[in-house]
């Protein structure tokens, strides 16, 4: 990452700095995974407070540069509000504002470009029933239409309104997106998303398919519950963030 970067621990509150931190892991572990599409594609969280502000990466690292300090600060507009060298996306910000603007509970948004998640996006069946994986997705899944690069502003209102209170968006011939209530919600919800979209695809390769009882999915959200112990992405996130402090803890600078 570029030294233009300073340090800024010490001039945001405690919340907004492990926020950063939870942030910047997330776009190392994007990257670590193959989600990334080179500088492209967007994360975005809250800052904890009153304000209307908003976390992102700058426009123009990879993903496996982004550092806690490194993330730009932005308003509702996507106008900086903290001196920051780089700038962001505006197709990007388009699409997290409007999430941002509509869901109270959506403290994180995650938006990716990944081969098997636009590989699904494009088929007009969308996401099936045929993984154990799928069935926590397809229990909380919206769908919606491309309408080009995200640059127009009266996107918004029909992004938002296919959304609706789901928790996770295929955008079709597109990609992926997710919501959670912290980032790392937002981070295992992807994780099943792609990981859903990847086994859609090889299966389709091989033979006839196996589609789940539709009621089966009707009761996911209760067990994604027992299984997560009511924890959402949190009862994985520090193991994940072990496995970062492994492979480079440098995300926490």
């Amino acid at each position: 990452m570029s030294d233009s970067i300073a340090p800024i621990k010490a001039d945001v509150s405690e919340a907004e700095w492990q926020r950063r931190v939870d942030l910047a892991a997330c776009y190392r572990l994007v990257a670590h995974f193959g989600w990334d599409d080179l500088i492209f594609t967007h994360i975005s969280a809250r800052v904890p407070g009153p304000e209307h502000h908003f976390l992102i990466n700058p426009y123009g690292l990879m993903f496996d540069e982004i550092t806690a300090s490194g993330l730009v600060k932005v308003d509702r507009d996507g106008k900086k509000v903290m001196d920051s060298p780089y700038e962001v996306n505006p197709a990007g910000f388009t699409i997290h504002s409007a999430v941002h603007d509509a869901r109270a509970d959506a403290q994180c948004v995650l938006h990716v470009h990944s081969v098997n998640g636009v590989a699904v996006a494009a088929q007009a069946c969308g996401v099936l029933p045929i993984s154990q994986h799928s069935i926590f997705v397809l229990s909380s899944l919206a769908y919606h239409d491309y309408e080009g690069v995200a640059l127009n502003q009266d996107e918004k209102p029909r992004l938002v309104r296919d959304l609706g209170d789901k928790r996770f968006l295929m955008l079709r011939n597109h990609g992926l997106l997710t919501v959670g209530e912290s980032v790392a919600e937002a981070f295992v919800a992807m994780y099943f998303f792609e990981t859903t979209c990847s086994i859609q695809v090889r299966a389709q390769a091989g033979g006839e398919l196996t589609l789940l009882d539709r009621r089966i999915i009707e009761g996911a959200q209760g067990q994604w519950q027992q299984v997560t112990r009511g924890a959402g992405g949190g009862l994985a996130w520090p193991a994940l963030l072990r496995r970062l402090d492994r492979i480079d803890p440098g995300f926490r600078s």
